[in-house]
């Protein structure tokens, strides 16, 4: 089976306190810190995988991009987006204003900043915190299909829950793009 390469930028959005920092560790180092540090700027993680796609082997360097929410940095944030070809739009579930700012914040910035074919799945994070819960899996779904999301998934940085699905969701249609531009 041939191996072809490739190295992806994928940017992490969201209001600050969702959970950005904490999906990444979880996904690349496999843990959890129960201490909140917010990110200055942005931190530029990296992590090899490799997948299967229509029976071709790929290698794919993954930039992961974790971009600080804070108010403050709003205005340096469109610099990061240069040549991202992937995101994750994360909000907490446990916080209706990060969800609201999904729409009236983030996506706009994506969209704007971003490649023309951007790949980009809704993340409703924190789902570990269920009796504190104020947006719902169904309001996630619906916003999912409004912005024409790839996918939505409920994921638990704290738990793993669907962490390491949510990545292999988006780097597969990141693939599936590419294959479609053929």
């Amino acid at each position: 089976m041939e191996s072809k390469k490739f190295r992806f930028k994928i940017c992490f959005l969201g209001d600050e306190g969702v959970g950005k920092t904490s999906l990444i560790n979880r996904y690349i180092e496999k843990i959890f810190e129960f201490d909140y540090r917010p990110t200055i700027g942005a931190n530029l993680l990296k992590k090899d995988v490799e997948f299967v796609y229509k029976d071709k082997k790929f290698t794919c360097n993954l930039m992961l991009w974790d971009i600080a929410g804070q108010e403050r940095y709003e205005i340096i944030r469109p610099l990061y987006f240069k040549g991202c070809v992937g995101a994750f739009l994360v909000y907490d579930c446990t916080r209706s204003k990060t969800f609201e700012n999904i729409t009236n914040d983030w996506l706009k910035d994506l969209l704007i900043n971003a490649e023309k074919d951007v790949s980009f799945i809704l993340i409703g994070n924190k789902v570990d915190l269920e009796h504190a819960r104020l947006v719902s899996n169904e309001q996630g779904k619906e916003l999912a299909e409004k912005i024409d999301a790839a996918e939505f998934i409920e994921t638990s940085a704290k738990t793993g829950e669907n962490v390491e699905d949510a990545f292999k969701t988006l780097v597969l249609q990141i693939l599936k793009k590419l294959e479609q531009k053929k």
